[in-house]
């Protein structure tokens, strides 16, 4: 798991460790010293921690202008012990909401686990975006249907066509762009 980086390419168009605005604006890392682990494997030193043992990710991008922020997430996403989405919820998009971020892509094709607990917080980030929306992105089969036994596409758009984006072969406002045609279709 040390070799899986975020994805980087998108660096010339932000960074969030240089916006004053993000979370982890300010924080340093480094290309050498791994720290950070997902049970007893380290992870790249460049990924984020929300303080949770499991659950890992990178703001890839943020566009103020148009309110969305992309998310990569890698590890095991575990409500029923740890309660990531609550962590998630209160320690990053609590942050973004108030800054005019309404629409939140994740992308979860590193998370190799899901653990469901209840939709509680997902219903209250739902809530709080209003008109906004958040899409899940390449996550895996197994990991959807659990998120669909607890619920969560309720407050969701994930699978079908969320399952198919090549996004590393687009800039950011291209996926942005994808993303939510594919969602006013289905709110359609």
């Amino acid at each position: 798991m040390h070799t899986i980086e975020p994805h980087y390419l998108w660096r010339n168009y932000y960074v969030a460790s240089e916006d004053p605005n993000s979370p982890f604006y300010g924080r340093e890392y480094s290309e050498f010293e791994f720290q950070d682990k997902i049970y007893n494997y380290y992870i790249h030193p460049q990924w984020d921690t929300i303080d949770s043992p499991t659950l890992y990710l990178k703001i890839l991008f943020v566009d103020h202008n148009y309110g969305y922020c992309i998310i990569e997430l890698i590890g095991e996403w575990n409500d029923a012990i740890e309660n990531d989405i609550m962590t998630l919820k209160r320690d990053l998009i609590d942050e973004l909401i108030p800054q005019g971020i309404d629409k939140f892509l994740i992308i979860g094709e590193n998370v190799l686990n899901f653990h469901a607990s209840d939709d509680c917080y997902y219903e209250e980030w739902f809530e709080d975006v209003e008109d906004g929306w958040i899409a899940f992105i390449n996550f895996h089969e197994h990991v959807l249907e659990e998120m669909r036994q607890t619920g969560i596409d309720h407050y969701v758009v994930m699978g079908g066509q969320m399952e198919e984006i090549d996004w590393r072969t687009y800039r950011p406002e291209q996926v942005f762009k994808r993303i939510h045609s594919i969602v006013q279709k289905r709110l359609e």
